[in-house]
């Protein structure tokens, strides 16, 4: 399939950083959102980023005007008619991405793929809320999209050959490394990532070491580019709890149980950066 117009759902961090990609990469973004409020930080955040690049030089001041000349803000689902792929990136929540996937599967043409850039619900659950299992897939995208080369290619049960290679082209069109992943709770990256960090919190609370030096510990020992109690910070430790409650469901491995430390901080409200205090203070 000949992807030459993608639909946005969510003017977000995620939303507009995805509109921001195929918009450098030439193609047209359709980014949709609940208000016209919304759909206007979006742009505005695309238009920042762009300006950073800009100054940089890793992008032209022309290059920048035609990028954001290619996308769309819109609060019209309806609008999302002209898009060959259109990626739900609405807040991680079952209800809400099942009640958005159902109306823009009835709006759009049969032979249109949907996908969705969700970083744990489950891709064939999705896809059983449309009329096309066979050309729905997950799109996981990291944070900051336009930095992050990584998306995880996600395929549910009925997720075709044809539908998964036109994803991956497309991904590959926008200067990401896809990797392709089965349907499984937290896919790959989450799935090894969100459990180092618990044990972190383990370490931590069992008194090994400080937060300073077991992130030290990480950053110099392994390479990491940020400890796991500062990336735990930046994530937010309720979403990191969270994922461990969904991993011990789901699993229902004791592997997976949240550890006591990370339960009683986010019953303390520290829930990192976005509260100003979580493992650091901010």
């Amino acid at each position: 399939m000949d992807i030459r117009t993608v639909g946005i759902i969510g003017a977000g961090t995620m939303g507009n950083g995805i509109a921001q990609a195929c918009a450098v990469a030439g193609l047209k973004a359709v980014m949709v959102d609940i208000d016209e409020a919304a759909v206007a930080r979006g742009v505005a955040t695309v238009s920042g980023s762009l300006d950073r690049l800009v100054k940089k030089d890793k992008l032209t001041a022309a290059d920048k005007d035609a990028a954001l000349a290619r996308i769309q803000g819109s609060t019209r689902y309806e609008d999302l008619q002209s898009a060959q792929l259109v990626i739900e990136a609405a807040t991680e929540n079952h209800a809400l991405k099942m009640k958005i996937l159902k109306q823009v599967d009835s709006l759009v043409a049969p032979e249109v793929i949907l996908a969705s850039n969700t970083s744990s619900i489950s891709i064939t659950k999705l896809a059983a809320a449309t009329s096309r299992a066979d050309r729905f897939i997950g799109m996981h995208f990291f944070n900051p999209v336009p930095m992050m080369a990584l998306v995880e290619i996600i395929r549910g049960l009925a997720t075709s050959d044809a539908t998964h290679d036109a994803v991956k082209a497309l991904a590959v069109s926008l200067g990401k490394s896809p990797i392709t992943v089965k349907n499984a709770p937290g896919f790959v990256v989450n799935r090894i990532l969100v459990p180092m960090i618990n044990e972190a919190f383990f370490v931590l609370g069992e008194g090994l070491a400080t937060a300073e030096d077991i992130d030290a510990g990480m950053k110099l020992g392994c390479n990491q580019p940020i400890g796991p109690l500062a990336l735990a910070d930046m994530i937010g430790l309720d979403v990191c709890l969270a994922v461990m409650e969904v991993y011990l469901a789901e699993y229902g491995d004791s592997k997976y149980r949240p550890c006591p430390l990370l339960r009683e901080m986010v019953a303390a409200g520290r829930l990192g950066r976005k509260t100003g205090r979580g493992v650091y203070s901010y």
